[in-house]
């Protein structure tokens, strides 16, 4: 009986998906069958969803081996709640980190296979027995079989599948294929066979087939992947729930639209019956819990993805996007037929997300809370660096064949080989990791459905990922970070401090009728600006002259490469220009798309286009928009609603030209338009980047520097504000703090831009300075810093011991007097000023070369003059970058 198989998320060790492992057994005509991967659970939902489809009965286990790899015992689940018992015993040593014992505890509701041979140290529990391989037959023939099961180990489909699995082997115990040993890989024979072959094997002991058959019949565990498993109740009861988010969500229509909007309230009573119909007034109580939480913290957030689509997220805060304004409908988020659980997502910055992350596992617990694993898998160039580490090829060999993989004609027996194995291993799982930034909570403990990891995060992870986590019906929560937010944030915190001017960032529909930033945004001039700053966004804004909300939310999504590369993107600016130059495609793209000239420019566009163009029903429609986006991994689903799309065009008469036209569009789009209420959502962060710089500059790029995110290097921050009538200083024992403070207009570089500067130096100096006053002198500042002469020279390079008026080369030479001094003292606190010792020092004088190249070394660039000013030229001209556009088609320099 097959109660010990392994799929591939044995990692580095299995070599059949779940759809292999249960095609193989209906083959054979196997009625049940036991997944029971190495101390995991990962592919337990794809496998029972997989068995389900051959009407096979699946149990699910784990099969727990020790850090040598050796087997311990395998583990199955009679029903679910011997599931939560190998979750909860595989999450407890997860989180001890602690090696698993050589018996598991007792069990209530699991049955336990030991290897025959192990030795035990306790006497054989009711539910535990000896596993009997078909080879181990003739050994335990004449021994007591009272506690001997039938025990069949499955790892391959055939010969080639050992062949992998040897590569895998070695893959993940960093050796050669040479130096395996026995202990290290499977045995060849652990492969299906066939049922009469079976019985044939263990003809002098049917007992124990017999016990096996006995075993899998008495296992009946609930694979419910129906109902919602998120946490239903938020309050008392749904009912409860039901009249909190209403009153909540009357409020907040009321703080959004004012007392009498009736299109608003419209709106908010359609989706508020929707949500109590479908069980999701808890999902948006809890994620207005954390909302809540976040903005009592001072905390910015950004809500986008489908969930801005809802007027309820809106007036909850969660959002602050306008669905009215944006004729969004909130089907695109919740809808019956929508065929993966909605989310949010929600933005932080990057420094506050781990408190948001605190607050969630402490409010809603660590048993029923967790952040959603991730698996990644095998790609060209990782299998190309295993395998050719385990054929012992040398690193030379494998970067150049990393390089030059598509030559085929100049590969050798050897690489060959390693490519023929690499093509059968491509996509199969390789590591666990962690989801950007899904979080799940459960109304049961999460036990019932994964075991947990715990990685370095601190925080519990699942084992399965996030199709796994959809497919039980999960809805989980994106709690994301990014620079765009903090650097918001941070900079209104400047503005206050250096201006005395208290900023509210949230006044959105103000920035967007400001004329000013929207010259800004029309001219291209955002660099440091959320999301509009890299130079293919920014010459977007400017060919299409944009000035408004509305076509900063379009090019927000057209910019994405597919668009791009597609040819769409130049359309979309020719037909916006020029709007009576163009034909429409089809008479559906013009009914569907007129708000875009015709082209798709968002994900709901791809839905429209597969619904009324194609025939193809909304579930399908959706199930077409995330397969093309990646996030669907069903291919026979897919190839199924591929060839619906085209048989339907043949139905409609359309020529095949124009149904492959429709659908090439539908691919360039689908795998990286936005949503239209994830670009507005990115459009309302760009409004409040774009208004602070225009408004208050110095203080934006001084938030930018110090958030180190963006598209562009950290001088280019420096530069900007330069040229926004900053001066910038270079660090300054005297004047700097460890981050990039600005003063007035003036800029004074942190300490955290110096290289190799450690940080407790560059702590203590300023520790030291704000406890006992500004350093009066250069031996002031020796003595009561304790920097070592490395420290002490970067510190004198990088120009920060500038106020003792002498140049850099004098100061390296009074360091090196004062360190042979043998009266030197120790760094302590002093009451007098005593006077110190004179050396007779030479007078240097600095060269900005040098300097130039100090600080290009020390801080990646040169501060105190620009790159041009290095550049020997006698051919500079009065022509300017900003002048380019006045001289088309005339040659300067």
């Amino acid at each position: 009986m097959f109660l010990n198989c392994h799929s591939y998320y044995s990692l580095r060790y299995g070599t059949m998906s779940p759809e292999k492992l249960a095609d193989e057994a209906s083959r054979l005509g196997i009625s049940v069958l036991a997944l029971t991967d190495i101390n995991n659970t990962s592919g337990y939902v794809e496998f029972v969803q997989e068995c389900r489809l051959r009407n096979i009965k699946p149990l699910v286990g784990t099969e727990f081996r020790d850090a040598g790899h050796r087997l311990l015992y395998i583990t199955i689940a009679r029903n679910n709640e011997g599931f939560r018992e190998i979750n909860d015993f595989l999450t407890w040593h997860n989180v001890n980190k602690t090696p698993l014992p050589d018996c598991p505890p007792v069990f209530r509701q699991v049955y336990v296979i030991y290897p025959f041979g192990q030795k035990l140290p306790r006497k054989l529990k009711e539910n535990e027995y000896i596993g009997i391989r078909p080879d181990q037959v003739n050994r335990v023939f004449r021994l007591r079989r009272s506690k001997m099961i039938a025990c069949v180990p499955v790892t391959f489909s055939g010969k080639t599948d050992h062949i992998v699995h040897r590569n895998l082997r070695a893959a993940d115990k960093n050796t050669l294929l040479s130096k395996l040993t026995p202990e290290d890989i499977a045995r060849p024979d652990e492969h299906f066979i066939p049922v009469d072959l079976l019985k044939i094997s263990y003809e002098d002991c049917p007992e124990l087939l017999a016990r096996a058959e006995q075993l899998a019949m008495d296992c009946n565990m609930s694979y419910d992947l129906t109902t919602i498993k998120n946490k239903q109740i938020y309050s008392g009861s749904r009912y409860d729930d039901k009249l909190l988010l209403e009153k909540l969500a009357y409020e907040g229509m009321k703080y959004r639209y004012g007392e009498n909007n009736p299109e608003a309230r419209r709106r908010l009573l359609h989706e508020l019956q929707v949500i109590d119909k479908l069980g999701f007034s808890a999902y948006f109580l809890i994620t207005w819990d954390i909302i809540r939480y976040s903005m009592s913290r001072g905390f910015y957030h950004v809500g986008r993805g489908s969930g801005a689509n809802s007027i309820v997220a809106y007036c909850l805060k969660i959002t602050d996007v306008d669905p009215i304004e944006l004729d969004l409908y909130f089907e695109r988020f919740i809808n019956p037929k929508r065929t993966s659980p909605p989310d949010f997502d929600i933005d932080y910055s990057w420094r506050e997300r781990p408190e948001i992350q605190d607050y969630i596992f402490k409010r809603y617990g660590q048993d029923h809370t967790a952040l959603i694993g991730t698996i990644t898998t095998f790609k060209s160039n990782s299998i190309i660096r295993e395998l050719g580490k385990a054929h012992g090829l040398p690193a030379e060999e494998i970067d150049s064949l990393e390089r030059d993989v598509i030559h085929e004609k100049k590969h050798d027996e050897l690489v060959r080989h390693i490519l023929d194995i690499g093509n059968l291993i491509v996509n199969f799982p390789n590591q666990r990791s962690v989801h950007a930034g899904g979080i799940i909570i459960s109304e049961l403990p999460l036990s019932y459905y994964t075991a947990r990891d715990f990685p370095p995060v601190s925080f519990p992870v699942t084992q399965f990922d996030m199709y796994s986590a959809e497919d039980l019906r999960f809805e989980k929560l994106d709690i994301l970070s990014q620079r765009g937010i903090g650097h918001i944030k941070e900079c209104a915190e400047i503005i206050q401090a250096n201006r005395s001017v208290k900023i509210d960032v949230h006044q959105v529909q103000q920035f967007k009728v400001d004329p000013k930033v929207n010259e800004r945004l029309r001219n291209g001039n955002a660099i440091g600006c959320f999301y509009i700053e890299s130079p293919a966004m920014r010459g977007l804004l400017k060919k299409l002259k944009c000035d408004d909300y509305l076509h900063l939310v379009a090019a927000s999504s057209i910019i994405r490469p597919g668009v791009a590369q597609s040819g769409m993107m130049k359309e979309y600016i020719n037909r916006f220009h020029h709007p009576e130059s163009f034909v429409y495609i089809h008479p559906i793209f013009e009914e569907q798309l007129s708000e875009t000239y015709g082209v798709m420019v968002y994900q709901e566009d791809v839905i429209k286009i597969a619904h009324h163009f194609a025939g193809l029903d909304l579930s399908d429609a959706d199930i077409l928009r995330r397969a093309m986006s990646g996030k669907y991994r069903s291919k026979k689903e897919f190839e199924r609603i591929q060839n619906t799309f085209f048989s339907n065009c043949r139905q409609k008469g359309y020529p095949d030209a124009l149904a492959r036209e429709v659908w090439r569009q539908i691919s360039s789009f689908a795998g990286y338009a936005f949503s239209k209420a994830h670009s507005a959502s990115y459009a309302v962060e760009s409004y409040q980047s774009l208004y602070l710089k225009t408004y208050y500059p110095l203080e934006f790029m001084t938030a930018v520097i110090n958030n180190f995110g963006g598209f562009y290097h950290t001088w280019v921050y420096f530069n900007e504000a330069k040229q926004s009538g900053a001066q910038i200083e270079l660090p300054d024992v005297n004047e700097s703090e460890y981050y990039t403070t600005i003063k007035d207009t003036t800029i004074y570089m942190g300490f955290v831009h110096v290289k190799s500067l450690e940080e407790g130096v560059a702590k203590s100096i300023i520790r030291e300075r704000k406890t006992n006053g500004p350093y009066r002198s250069f031996f002031d500042f020796i003595k009561r810093i304790g920097a070592g002469p490395e420290q002490l020279t970067i510190l004198i390079r990088c120009g920060a011991l500038r106020f003792a008026g002498k140049s850099k080369k004098n100061l390296m030479w009074e360091a090196v007097m004062f360190r042979k001094d043998p009266k030197k003292p120790k760094p302590h606190p002093r009451l007098f000023n005593e006077p110190v010792k004179k050396y007779a020092i030479p007078v240097f004088i600095d060269e900005q070369l040098e300097n130039a190249y100090d600080e290009m070394e020390l801080m990646g660039f040169p501060v105190t003059c620009s790159y041009f000013d290095l550049l020997k030229t006698t051919y500079r001209s009065d022509i300017f970058a900003r002048d380019l556009l006045d001289h088309i088609n005339r040659t300067v320099r």
